[in-house]
């Protein structure tokens, strides 16, 4: 039985075969509440398929999801489909879910920077407005786990840097779970807790420096990215290293 104390949401063994393919291959992870995990990896590896079947969008082929009872998710899709000459304000768009009155939405655009942007159009904010708006009607749900896939996708290098200390700030507010899947590999590496490097399967997975220096996150991104990020986990004061796993080993990080 798993308890909230322990795991907000687990996965033991996941694969998922769809068409003769195998999208994924007995993947195995844990997310807690106060910890950011972050999962990488190459166009094609399974990230954001790994990510419907943790939310119960897609059935796994097998293996295991176990969820904390009654887990309150916020959900930031990697696209948000817009329907041309269809008016929508930001307002609007953190109400077409859910019911929140204004205050609640006024504090969850001031939590997220755009308090200003209440009545703007949605088709024209830029990428990083529209990646805060999709944050804020997130956080509407007062998440436990909140679920960011590619967050920064047409978001400048300066958006990307100022969303990931939103990011990390909310962590800390909130002390929620996060649960993030990124093609970027410097900054992400840095506010994370533990990083999944996945292709298909997990290849390697642990601290930051500890994947940096793992031959297959070098094999599958290439010796400069490991200096990229070496750069910017130089200088974090926190240590990730405590649940590191070798990827030689076995996945289960307790």
């Amino acid at each position: 039985m798993l308890k909230v104390s322990d795991a907000l949401l687990r996965a033991r063994d996941v694969s998922l075969t769809i068409g003769g393919r195998n999208i994924l291959d007995h993947v195995t992870i844990d997310i807690r509440s106060n910890e950011i995990v972050t999962v990488i990896g190459p166009n094609g590896a399974g990230k954001s398929t790994l990510v419907r079947c943790l939310l119960g969008l897609q059935p796994v082929t097998s293996g295991q999801i176990i969820r904390a009872t009654n887990l309150r998710v916020g959900y930031v899709p990697q696209r948000f489909p817009q329907t041309p000459n269809v008016p929508l304000d930001v307002r609007r768009l953190l109400s077409l879910t859910l019911k929140p009155n204004e205050t609640e939405i006024e504090a969850a655009l001031a939590e997220t920077g755009i308090a200003h942007l209440k009545h703007a159009s949605v088709s024209r904010l830029s990428g990083g407005e529209l990646q805060r708006a999709l944050l804020a009607r997130a956080l509407l749900r007062k998440p436990q786990l909140l679920v960011l896939d590619e967050p920064v996708q047409a978001v400048d290098f300066m958006g990307e840097a100022r969303l990931y200390e939103l990011i990390s700030e909310i962590r800390k507010r909130h002390a929620c779970g996060i649960l993030m899947v990124s093609h970027d590999l410097h900054m992400v590496m840095a506010e994370s807790d533990h990083v999944i490097c996945l292709n298909g399967h997990v290849c390697c997975e642990g601290g930051p420096s500890k994947v940096q220096q793992d031959p297959e996150f070098a094999r599958l991104f290439g010796p400069s990215a490991a200096r990229m990020i070496a750069a910017y986990t130089h200088h974090h004061d926190h240590d990730h290293e405590s649940h590191g796993h070798d990827c030689n080993h076995d996945h289960s990080r307790h």
